[in-house]
């Protein structure tokens, strides 16, 4: 994907959490068109060698790593790594997330008429902590690890990836919505804490775009669109899923301190106007 928005992120080192993935490859697409340095890092080393090969296809600098989120150990060995690759982090998107299945109810609603195999009552503790631990933890563990080479330097920042679901929780997934409200108000409180050293702190919000994650819950398997779907585009003033190059501008936006400089602890939504809408 080429980019026609463009800022400068020279002899800049981006640090991005969850690279593997449909919209975090995106953006380090993106990044590394305005120059950045940019070290890969997912769970899935395969996946995150592609985006990283794709990048240096393009004339790029990008080098994938193999790192769990949720082991600061993991996270510091890689650090240690990349700061002899490419130098100290000066960016950092925390993009690791997503929901779980064993998360996930299968009814909207609670009917006392209505049996299911999982309602609110019988939703897996295992399945609700992994969801936590992945959104907040996969946020606030790389933050601690990263943020420490920004001190002292100018024109660094972190972004976060909250979601729609913070704002407004979506049925059938309260863990989910629950733990990227927990990542809203951690940009916050991260905006606080690093404003007298320099370090700025936003979130992007996505609303509805289609992922390997959520393809099953919003398309059938012949291709059509699920019930879920159709509600979906009825609460979207524009009717329609976002595309992922659409979180491009908003991203280097909040990125760059030539445009953003003065803005620091918002969590900026991207979602075709549902979080407008009311329904009337």
């Amino acid at each position: 994907m080429k980019t026609s928005v463009k800022i400068d992120l020279k002899e800049k080192v981006a640090v991005i959490t969850g690279a593997g993935g449909v919209i975090c490859s995106c953006l380090a697409s993106a990044l590394a068109q305005c120059g950045a340095k940019v070290a890969l890092l997912d769970l899935n080393e395969t996946l995150a060698t592609q985006v990283a090969e794709k990048i240096t296809a393009e004339g790029g600098v990008a080098k994938a790593y193999k790192c769990n989120v949720l082991e600061k150990e993991s996270l510091e060995k890689v650090h240690l790594q990349i700061v002899k690759d490419l130098g100290s982090c000066d960016i950092l998107i925390n993009g690791a997330g997503g929901n779980n299945p064993r998360a996930t109810t299968d009814n909207e609603y609670h009917n006392l008429k209505q049996e299911v195999d999982k309602d609110f009552f019988n939703l897996e503790e295992s399945g609700v902590r992994f969801v936590f631990d992945l959104n907040f933890l996969g946020t606030f563990l790389p933050t601690q690890v990263f943020a420490k080479d920004m001190l002292g330097k100018k024109g660094c920042s972190v972004l976060n990836v909250s979601s729609m679901n913070a704002f407004t929780p979506l049925t059938k997934i309260p863990a989910y919505s629950g733990a990227k409200s927990a990542v809203s108000n951690f940009t916050q409180w991260l905006a606080v804490h690093f404003a007298k050293v320099g370090i700025r702190v936003n979130a992007i919000a996505p609303g509805f775009f289609v992922t390997k994650q959520n393809q099953n819950l919003l398309f059938n398997p012949d291709g059509t669109p699920t019930p879920r779907t159709h509600k979906i585009l009825s609460a979207t003033p524009m009717e329609r899923f976002g595309k992922v190059e659409e979180l491009v501008g908003a991203t280097l936006f909040l990125l760059s301190e030539e445009m953003a400089g003065f803005i620091t602890g918002i969590v900026l939504p991207i979602d075709g106007g549902f979080s407008a809408y009311s329904g009337v």
